[in-house]
C-alpha cells in the first residue's frame, strides 16, 4: 500500500514539474518555446514520460493555459466580488489589476491572450473569455442594483469589456508592456461606456 502511495506521489510530482516547466518556458518565449524536448529537460524527466501524463502536446498546453489563466481570473474575480467596495470601483480596480499583472509578465500575458496555438488551447481560451464575461456582467448588474448606472444589457457590455481588454493589450504586450496612460484610458473608456457618473474612477 505504501509503495502504491509513493508511486502515486511521484507521478503527481512529475506531472506538476512538467506543468511548471512548461509554464516557465511559455513565460520566457511564448507557446513556441515549449517544445516537448525542452519541456522534458526543464521538468527533469524523459521526453517519453511526458506522454504518460498528457496524451498530446495540445493536452499539455491546454493544462498549462488553464493553470496560468486561472490564476489571473481568480485575481480579477476576487477584486470584482469584494462587496466592501462599490461595484463600479470594483470594476475599475479589476481592470487595473488585470493590466498591471499582464505588464508584470508580458510574454506570458500575450501568449494567454492572443498567440496562435493548438486548438485545445483555443478552446480553453474561449472558455476563459466566457468566465471573464461572467465576472464583469455580475459586477455590472450589481452596479445597476446599487443605482450607480442605468439599466443595461450586462452580458453585452461585459463581452465588449473583454474584447476591449484584449484588443488594447495585444499590441503593447507583443512589444513589451502597456503604458500607464493606456491603462488609465482603458478604465475611463470602460466606465464611460457603461454610463458611470463623470469623474468616477478606481480608489
Amino acid at each position: 500500500m505504501a509503495a502504491t502511495a509513493t508511486r502515486a506521489e511521484r507521478r503527481a510530482a512529475n506531472r506538476d514539474a512538467i506543468v511548471a516547466g512548461t509554464l516557465s518556458l511559455v513565460s520566457e518565449g511564448g507557446w513556441g518555446a515549449a517544445s516537448m524536448h525542452d519541456v522534458a529537460r526543464r521538468a527533469g524527466v524523459a521526453t517519453g514520460s511526458l506522454y504518460r501524463h498528457f496524451p498530446s502536446k495540445g493536452d499539455l498546453l491546454a493544462e498549462v493555459f488553464a493553470v496560468a489563466s486561472g490564476r489571473e481570473l481568480a485575481t480579477v474575480r476576487n477584486i470584482a466580488s469584494d462587496e466592501a467596495r462599490p461595484p463600479l470601483e470594483r470594476l475599475a480596480a479589476a481592470i487595473e489589476a488585470f493590466a498591471h499583472r499582464a505588464n508584470a509578465a508580458p510574454t506570458l500575458a500575450h501568449a494567454l491572450l492572443a498567440e496562435p496555438v493548438d486548438p485545445a488551447v483555443e478552446a480553453a481560451r474561449l472558455a476563459n473569455k466566457q468566465a471573464y464575461r461572467g465576472v464583469f456582467a455580475a459586477t455590472l448588474r450589481a452596479a445597476v442594483e446599487a443605482g450607480e448606472i442605468e439599466d443595461l444589457d450586462a452580458d453585452l457590455a461585459a463581452a465588449a469589456i473583454v474584447g476591449a481588454l484584449q484588443e488594447a493589450f495585444i499590441g503593447p504586450l507583443a512589444s513589451g508592456r502597456a503604458g500607464d496612460e493606456l491603462i488609465a484610458g482603458l478604465v475611463t473608456f470602460t466606465l464611460n461606456a457603461v454610463g458611470a457618473p463623470h469623474g468616477h474612477h478606481a480608489a
